[in-house]
């Protein structure tokens, strides 16, 4: 009998893949490759909820720590960890994953083993960003992230500049390295003990003086801000969103890696100086989700829309955090976990009309509600869980996030109303356009809906919308006592909330 209380769970999750990464190279059929990569991502959704079911929501430290000496010259260790923020991620993004690798299932024939294991190892590492509990550690996970992301680019790209996309993003992610990395060793150096530290939980606990934690500060959020992205670091997102393949798109803008490490590690590791600067926090969040939304109302391209979208609602995200109050923090908590399903499961379901029409452009899909139904209507309550419809995930998300703006930042509050009403009018225009009037093209006319599997996943997600809708406790009440000791960290207490 198994003993799963022994067991290493969250090194398990992370080495599960590259195992199943390379089971994939026994056999060179395409369907071998396929069935290896899903069913080694339901075995890791397996140990992500059992992951989920045994945390104990009522202990604010973190949990299923797993630690083994690295470099321990220089005090360097593999460890890895989870708290009430980030156990979450854990099964939403292998359900993401899984959702990929079924919207890849046909469309995929060009080197199907190598996509497959490029998939399995940007999973893995993905993973590993949200379980690092050292600095060098969480720094080798996301820097590895590049190698799948820039191949699946490359390489499965459905634009003609694919190349060009995948050579850009890269580059941007690299020069967003170099100062989270300056930062870390700073960290390490500045530590006030016996040699250098690089223990995540060590460093929190004793941050260094003020005018260390502004350079830190500084050099994380702007290496964060380019993953986000915020503007003007932006321009990375629309393009991959256009030229890459519209499954990875989905990763990238379901995943928002570079607003998880604000929450997780700029921060708690800088808090004085993140309090100083709030009002520069409130300030991007606030332009970036205006500009984002503001932008998305021009495009005519459903994946640039829904580039433009992601801009736009991850900017009310860093507007929640520069809060510093219990509403913002879980309000951002929440809606990051929402983007795994929302902005995700848009862009897998124009993934598959792309394959069905060949297109994504607005002018080229009406009428697409007339032969597409269930495809049209999943979209649509997709659309209506991303701005905030009661009943859907996104409410209690944003609604948290305006209380929390009101009471801190009450200007930036009011426009950040605006702007969800900017990409509202953006949702409603894009939708209409897409799927409503005459059908106008053969393709469109001819298109087949959903097929069984597809509605599996996405039937799936968006049971997760009106559950996650109706009942927000589930998020809340996990991450209650992680927020609560996250404010402490910044000398915030509940009198401050």
């Amino acid at each position: 009998m198994i003993n799963f209380n022994e067991l290493p769970l969250l090194s398990l999750l992370i080495i599960t893949l590259p195992i199943g990464a390379a089971i994939i190279w026994l056999d060179p059929t395409a369907r071998y490759a396929r069935w290896v990569a899903l069913c080694t991502a339901i075995v890791d959704l397996f140990i992500a909820l059992l992951v989920l079911f045994k945390f104990d929501a009522s202990n604010s430290n973190h949990q299923f720590i797993d630690k083994a000496d690295w470099i321990p010259t220089l005090n360097i260790y593999y460890k890895v960890g989870i708290d009430g923020l980030s156990v979450m991620f854990l099964p939403l993004t292998v359900i993401l994953f899984i959702g990929v690798i079924i919207a890849s299932w046909n469309s995929i024939r060009t080197l199907p083993r190598l996509y497959y294991t490029m998939l399995l190892l940007l999973e893995s590492t993905t993973l590993g960003i949200f379980c690092s509990l050292d600095t060098v550690l969480f720094f080798l996970f996301w820097e590895l992230t590049l190698i799948p992301g820039y191949f699946l680019i490359s390489l499965w790209g459905i634009g003609p500049n694919r190349r060009y996309a995948a050579v850009k993003y890269t580059l941007f992610m690299l020069i967003g390295g170099i100062p989270i990395l300056f930062a870390f060793v700073l960290l390490g150096f500045s530590f006030e003990g016996d040699g250098l530290m690089f223990d995540l939980l060590s460093l929190i606990a004793s941050p260094p003086d003020e005018h260390i934690q502004t350079i830190v500060f500084f050099l994380l959020l702007i290496g964060f801000a380019i993953k986000i992205p915020v503007f003007p670091f932006h321009t990375w997102l629309p393009l991959i969103a256009l030229e890459g393949p519209v499954a990875v798109a989905a990763l990238m803008t379901g995943l928002k890696l570079g607003a998880y490490g604000v929450i997780r590690l700029a921060i708690p590791l800088a808090p004085n100086a993140a309090l100083n600067y709030h009002w520069l926090l409130a300030g991007l969040g606030i332009f970036g989700m205006i500009y984002g939304a503001l932008i998305a109302l021009q495009q005519t391209n459903l994946r640039r829309f829904l580039a433009y979208s992601s801009i736009s609602h991850v900017g009310l995200v860093i507007l929640g955090v520069a809060s510093f109050n219990m509403q913002g923090i879980q309000g951002a908590i929440y809606q990051l976990l929402n983007f795994t399903v929302i902005a995700g499961g848009l862009f897998l379901l124009t993934g598959f009309l792309h394959h069905r029409t060949g297109s994504t452009n607005m002018m080229n899909l009406g009428g697409a509600a007339r032969t597409m139904p269930l495809l049209a209507s999943f979209y649509f309550i997709f659309g209506l869980a991303s701005i905030g419809i009661p009943g859907t995930n996104g409410f209690p998300a944003e609604l948290l996030i305006l209380i929390s703006a009101l009471k801190t930042h009450t200007g930036a509050g009011l426009a950040a109303l605006f702007g969800i009403v900017l990409g509202a009018a953006g949702l409603v225009r894009s939708y209409r356009r897409s799927f409503f009037g005459p059908v106008t093209k053969n393709i469109v006319a001819e298109a087949e809906d959903l097929k069984r599997r597809e509605i599996v996943v996405i039937g799936a997600m968006c049971l997760l919308i009106f559950l996650l809708g109706f009942y927000p406790g589930l998020v809340l009440e996990t991450s209650r006592l992680a927020s609560e000791a996250w404010l402490q960290q910044l000398g915030l207490g509940p009198v401050n909330q």
